[in-house]
Formats: C-alpha cells, sequence, structure tokens
C-alpha cells in the first residue's frame, strides 16, 4: 500500500490541530488569552462571562421552542416601567438572568430595563464586586413572527458599598463599563463581546453546548452602504434627519435595512458596514433607547471595532446617565456613515 507523502500528512495534521485549537477556544478560555493573566479580575470576568454565556444558552433553547410550548408566545398583560406592553419572552428572558446570577457570588445586583429598580443579591452583596446591567430580549415585537431577537449586556464595577439601594454609582459614562457586548438569537446563536481589547464573535456549537470562537478582532468598514432606521416614523423627526433620510432616497448605492430588532440590525453592520440611526421624535426628543442598558453596550462593542456613536451632539460613552432609564437618541455606525448624519444635524438640514 502506496505510503503518503510526507508533507501532506504534516499538512493534514496541521489542519486537525487548527481545528481543535478552535474547537477548545471557548468564551472563558478566550477572555483569560485576551487578559494574559489569570489573576483575580481575570478569573472573575471569565466567570462572568461564562455566566452570560449559560443565560444565553437557555433563552436560545426557549425560543427554539417558542411554537411547541405553551406559555411562551404572548402578552402577559403587564405594563413595564417603560410603559410598554411585556411579552412573556420577557419575563421569562429577565428571570434567566437573574436565575444564573445569584449564585454566581460574583454579581450584587442586577440592572434590567425590566425592573424599576436593582435586584440585589443580599448573599453575594459582601463580595460581589460587579453589576450586570442588561436588555433581556431586544426587539421582542418580533418573538411572535419567529424573527431574530437578542439579549444585550453590560458589566461595569460596584463603586462603594449602595447601602441606600439608590444605586448612583451607576449613573456614570459609559467609559465605565469594563464588558459589555450581545447575543443574537437567529439561524445561529452568536454572542460578541468586548473587554477593551477588541471585538470578538462566538457561535453557539450545539453538539458541544459551548460558544466557541468564530472571528477576532473584527473591525467595522469605515463606511457601508446600509441605513437602518424605522421611517414609519419620519414625520416625527427633526428637519435634519428627515434630510438625511432624503439624501439617501437620491444618492445610488444605499441600501435600507430594518428588521424591528436592533442587535439584528447592529450585528449587520458591525460586519458589512454602514450606519443604524434611532433619532429623537418631537414628541420624544429624548429617543426610545436606554442608556444603560442598550445605547452605551453597543456603543463600547462599536467604538471597540473602530466605529462610533453618538446622540447626533457628543458620543454615547460620553454621556453621563442622570437617571437608571435614562433614554437616548442614538446614531451607530461606521465612522464615515456615522459623520454624514452628523454633519446634516450640525449644519441643521
Amino acid at each position: 500500500m502506496a505510503r503518503a507523502p510526507e508533507s501532506l500528512e504534516l499538512n493534514t495534521n496541521e489542519v486537525a490541530d487548527k481545528a481543535l485549537d478552535r474547537d477548545c477556544t471557548t468564551l472563558s478560555r478566550h477572555v483569560l488569552q485576551q487578559l494574559q493573566s489569570f489573576s483575580p479580575q481575570a478569573q472573575d470576568l471569565s466567570a462572568l462571562m461564562n455566566r452570560i454565556a449559560l443565560a444565553g444558552k437557555l433563552i436560545a433553547r426557549r425560543l427554539s421552542r417558542a411554537g411547541l410550548m405553551e406559555g411562551v408566545l404572548g402578552f402577559t398583560g403587564e405594563v413595564n416601567v417603560q410603559g410598554e406592553s411585556v411579552k412573556k419572552m420577557d419575563v421569562y428572558a429577565n428571570d434567566v438572568f437573574i436565575s444564573v446570577f445569584k449564585q454566581s457570588g460574583l454579581v450584587c445586583r442586577l440592572a434590567s430595563e425590566e425592573m424599576e429598580k436593582p435586584y440585589y443579591i443580599p448573599e453575594n452583596c459582601p463580595i460581589g464586586r460587579y453589576t450586570l446591567l442588561y436588555d433581556p430580549i431586544d426587539g421582542s415585537s418580533n418573538t411572535d413572527t419567529n424573527l431574530s431577537l437578542g439579549s444585550i449586556f453590560s458589566i461595569r464595577q460596584q463603586e462603594g458599598s449602595d447601602l441606600n439601594g439608590e444605586a448612583a454609582d451607576l449613573l456614570a459614562s459609559g467609559r465605565q463599563q469594563i464588558a459589555a457586548g450581545y447575543i443574537l438569537y437567529g439561524p445561529s446563536t452568536m454572542l460578541v463581546y468586548t473587554i477593551g481589547r477588541g471585538v470578538h464573535s462566538f457561535t453557539l456549537d450545539p453538539s458541544l453546548g459551548e460558544f466557541i470562537l468564530t472571528e477576532e478582532n473584527i473591525r467595522i468598514p469605515d463606511h457601508g452602504s446600509v441605513y437602518s432606521v424605522n421611517e414609519g416614523n419620519f414625520w416625527q423627526w427633526d428637519e435634519p434627519i428627515r434630510e438625511y433620510v432624503r439624501y439617501v432616497h437620491r444618492t445610488e448605492g444605499y441600501t435600507a435595512r430594518y428588521s424591528g430588532a436592533m442587535v439584528s440590525d447592529i450585528h449587520r453592520i458591525l460586519l458589512q458596514g454602514g450606519v443604524f440611526l434611532y433619532p429623537g421624535t418631537l414628541p420624544k426628543p429624548e429617543g426610545k433607547l436606554r442608556l444603560l442598558y442598550e445605547s452605551a453596550p453597543l456603543a463600547f462593542v462599536i467604538e471597540q471595532a473602530g466605529g462610533r456613536a453618538t446622540t447626533g451632539h457628543m458620543d454615547i460613552l460620553e454621556v453621563v446617565a442622570k437617571k437608571l432609564h435614562q433614554r437616548t437618541p442614538l446614531i451607530i455606525g461606521s465612522p464615515k456613515d456615522v459623520a454624514k448624519v452628523e454633519s446634516f444635524i450640525q449644519n441643521g438640514h
């Protein structure tokens, strides 16, 4: 029997070794590699990301069976602190994050857009040094129509003891985040994160039950063809935003893409370039998106990938929250495309 050339055997072994190394690059391992340390803080961040991944797996499993189970789809009949109707999936996902972090020993508080005040874990508070801020289900209007959804998360170091339960230390700029990212529930479940050292994506491998590294150090293109905005609000915007939309309508090369789930739209722009807009309206100039739970975490991710995020007048990460559920306009994406929107706002047309 003829023996394969030695060079071919080496190439085959190299490919196998790379594939195995890739399969072993789980989320928690990657965090430690990024920090190049096994220090207590590095191990804390690795454990925190592992818990976030577990929450994502539980939510993804629930969504994959949504049409087959009772009590998953539809509304609860209640209204949240934002004045929005609550979907059953919102409640489930919020409870998942609480349950996952209760026994972590790392997190003292969880703050969610679904809860008026932070959820405190008393048994963790003497040792828990971190706060998790999150939007459990982004784009929940897509739940009942089997479209993409997401979860957004941010980790901040707790400052002080917060004895009065006001969480005043969270009323700080987005620069205080030590980690942020999102989970996208689509054809596959993906997790994208940053700890201030680039942006990295992972895909859930159901056969392993692990998020496996997909791409490291993602860079957003300087310019993209996609603009993503809910044009149903056109007549409620200030004139500069309307004029920008008129500009892309009459300029060749632009494509409109809007899914109703911000995580899905932002993920497309992260990979392909472009701009996502959720401006304020005349009735609500502060906009719809929550600064601490949505805008700031996504701004951290996009900025780390080389993009920009702004209110139209200042960088999102420089905005200091005045209250836990503060809202803000958002223009986010490729640097050249964000600058183009800003030029319309600053020139007043």
